[in-house]
């Protein structure tokens, strides 16, 4: 008789804005350390902690496929108009009742980790969810000593990858200079 294979998926919310090398290797070593059997880039129109993007939705949609387009466990999509919200806790629900997916890991930086507990339904998120930390320089003491942390410790898994020298403010910095 043959055995039933769990089915594990990460997710990685955000803007996207935009979509980077630091992006996709965290992604590559959340496949290999979490044995994933699929990653999806849960792309948002706008974060709701900041004012608008940079790049639009398109174009983010764009250049994140086309930077995974050679990873065939990375999947890109937008989700909003479909559920009607950018929220995670929805996000994980669609995953949990449409696609009846039910171990997922929440991947985030050390530097959401810090602001998680302002998030709506974060308490419900953690439960439903291994919340995967991977370490943003400056952020790793703060973040492992948040709300979330106190409380759910044994519900967080903490990366310790190499420091990512990447970020999205770094290159919409780079491409308003090149304007």
């Amino acid at each position: 008789m043959a055995s039933i294979q769990k089915k594990y998926v990460g997710l990685l919310g955000g803007s996207f804005d935009p979509a980077h090398k630091g992006h996709l290797g965290i992604s590559k070593i959340a496949i290999r350390k979490l044995k994933l059997n699929k990653i999806y880039w849960i792309i948002t129109k706008k974060n709701p902690f900041k004012n608008k993007t940079f790049y639009s939705l398109d174009e983010r949609i764009k250049y994140a496929k086309k930077l995974t387009k050679t990873q065939k466990k990375i999947k890109i999509i937008y989700l909003e108009t479909f559920i009607k919200s950018s929220r995670t806790i929805d996000v994980i629900n669609f995953f949990i009742k449409k696609k009846k997916i039910k171990n997922m890991f929440f991947i985030i930086g050390s530097d959401n980790l810090i602001r998680f507990h302002k998030w709506k339904s974060w308490k419900k998120i953690v439960k439903l969810v291994k919340l995967v930390v991977f370490s943003r320089r400056g952020y790793d003491r703060k973040g492992m000593k948040s709300t979330v942390a106190k409380y759910f410790k044994n519900r967080i898994i903490l990366i310790e990858n190499k420091p990512i020298s990447i970020s999205s403010t770094q290159l919409k910095k780079q491409a308003k200079l090149k304007i």
